[in-house]
C-alpha cells in the first residue's frame, strides 16, 4: 500500500461517538464499549470474585432503563446500571469507571449515595424485597488505586471503638480494576475486551503508538469494524498529534489488519468532510435568511433572531424560500411556530 497523502486529526474525528467526545474522550469510550450487555457481561465475568460470577445468569444482563436512574445518577456521564438474574432473584450490577489523575479516596462514600438512590427507587416503584447491589469501579489511572475500598474505613475508629461502633454502620466494599496493576496483554483471551482494556490503559500512558504495535502482533483474525472504529475515533480524541501514516506503519507486519484500519480511518475521513460541508453550509443558509428578513423588515427583535438560529438545516432551506411570501415579522414569528 502507497503511503497516505494525508494527516488526520483530532478535528476530522470530533462528533463520531457523541456530542462529548472531544471534551471527554475517555467517558465516551467506556459508555459506547460498556453500554452493550455482552461486553459488559464479558468484563463483569472475568472481573468479579469466581464464585460471585458462578452465581449470576449472564445472557439475563441487560441495562436498566434510564427512567429508573434518577437524581445524582443522572449526573454522573460515566456510570452504567445493569440487572441480571442471581437463580430466581434480581441482582442489580452498578459499574462505575472513574478517569481522574488521582485516586478518590470518598469512592465508597459516592457508591454509598447511588447504592441508597437506586434502592429507595426500587422499594418505591417494586417495594421489598429490595435486590443487591454490587458496586464495581474500573479505574484508568494514570496513579496506582492506593486507598481502601472499605466503606467502614472512611471512619478511621481507633481500635477500642470498632467493636462497639461498627454494628452500627453501613457495611460493604467494592470491587476494582486498576489498570494500573493490571495488564491486559498477558491475558490469554482473544476478544474484544482485551483490546478496550490494553487500549484504556495504554492511552491514559500516552503509548497509543505502542497500542498499534501491539493490535498488529497480537491479532492475527480481523476485528469487527464497529469497536475497531470506536477505538480509532477514541484513539484520535485522546492524542490529536497521532499520524495515520505512523499507524499504517507500525501495522505493516499485520496487512489484513492494517487494511482494515485503514479502510475504516478512510470512511471516517470522508465522514467529517461530508458533515464540516453540510455544517458550513448550513451557516450560510442562516446567514442568508437572516439578511433576507432584515432586508425587509430592518433591525428583528431578539426572539425572531433565536427562532430563526434554532432552526434545522432543512427548516432554514424552507425558510430561505417563504421568506419572500412572509409580509411581516409577525408572520414570520408564526410560520416559526408552525416548525416546533
Amino acid at each position: 500500500m502507497p503511503a497516505l497523502a494525508f494527516r488526520l486529526t483530532s478535528a476530522e474525528f470530533g462528533c463520531m461517538l457523541d456530542a462529548d467526545v472531544a471534551a471527554h474522550p475517555n467517558d465516551a469510550y467506556f459508555k459506547a464499549v460498556f453500554s452493550v450487555p455482552e461486553n459488559a457481561a464479558a468484563f463483569f465475568q472475568r472481573h468479579l470474585p469466581t464464585e460471585t460470577a458462578a452465581l449470576l445468569d449472564w445472557p439475563s444482563l441487560a441495562p436498566l432503563p434510564g427512567s429508573f436512574v434518577k437524581g445524582s445518577l443522572q449526573q454522573a456521564h460515566s456510570d452504567l446500571v445493569f440487572s441480571v438474574m442471581a437463580g430466581q432473584r434480581d441482582v442489580r450490577l452498578y459499574l462505575l469507571f472513574e478517569h481522574q489523575t488521582s485516586v478518590d479516596p470518598a469512592m465508597p462514600l459516592r457508591l454509598l449515595a447511588y447504592i441508597t438512590e437506586l434502592l429507595l427507587a426500587h422499594e418505591k416503584q417494586h417495594g421489598l424485597p429490595l435486590p443487591p447491589v454490587l458496586p464495581f469501579v474500573l479505574h484508568q489511572g494514570p496513579d496506582k488505586w492506593t486507598v481502601s475500598t472499605v466503606f467502614s474505613d472512611l471512619f478511621n475508629l481507633p481500635e477500642d471503638l470498632k467493636a462497639a461502633l461498627c454494628p452500627f454502620l453501613p457495611e460493604f466494599h467494592h470491587g476494582l480494576l486498576d489498570l494500573t496493576q493490571f495488564n491486559p496483554a498477558d491475558e490469554k483471551d482473544e476478544g474484544p475486551l482485551r483490546i478496550v482494556l490494553q487500549l484504556m490503559k495504554l492511552a491514559r500512558q500516552k503509548r497509543l503508538l505502542d497500542f498499534f504495535d501491539w493490535l498488529a502482533q497480537e491479532f492475527v483474525s480481523q476485528i469487527a469494524d464497529s469497536l475497531l472504529r470506536t477505538s480509532l475515533v477514541y484513539a484520535f480524541n485522546v492524542d490529536s498529534s497521532l499520524d495515520l501514516e505512523e499507524i499504517a506503519r507500525r501495522m505493516e507486519s499485520n496487512r489484513t489488519l492494517r487494511t482494515q484500519t485503514m479502510s475504516i480511518a478512510q470512511k471516517l475521513i470522508a465522514q467529517g468532510r461530508e458533515e464540516g460541508r453540510e455544517e458550513g453550509y448550513g451557516q450560510g443558509v442562516l446567514k442568508t435568511c437572516l439578511r433576507q428578513a432584515r432586508k425587509k423588515w430592518g433591525i428583528l427583535l431578539n426572539e425572531t433572531v433565536t427562532g430563526i438560529e434554532s432552526l434545522s438545516y432543512s427548516q432554514l432551506e424552507q425558510l430561505s424560500e417563504d421568506l419572500l411570501d412572509l409580509g411581516t415579522e409577525a408572520e414570520l414569528q408564526q410560520w416559526m411556530k408552525t416548525q416546533a
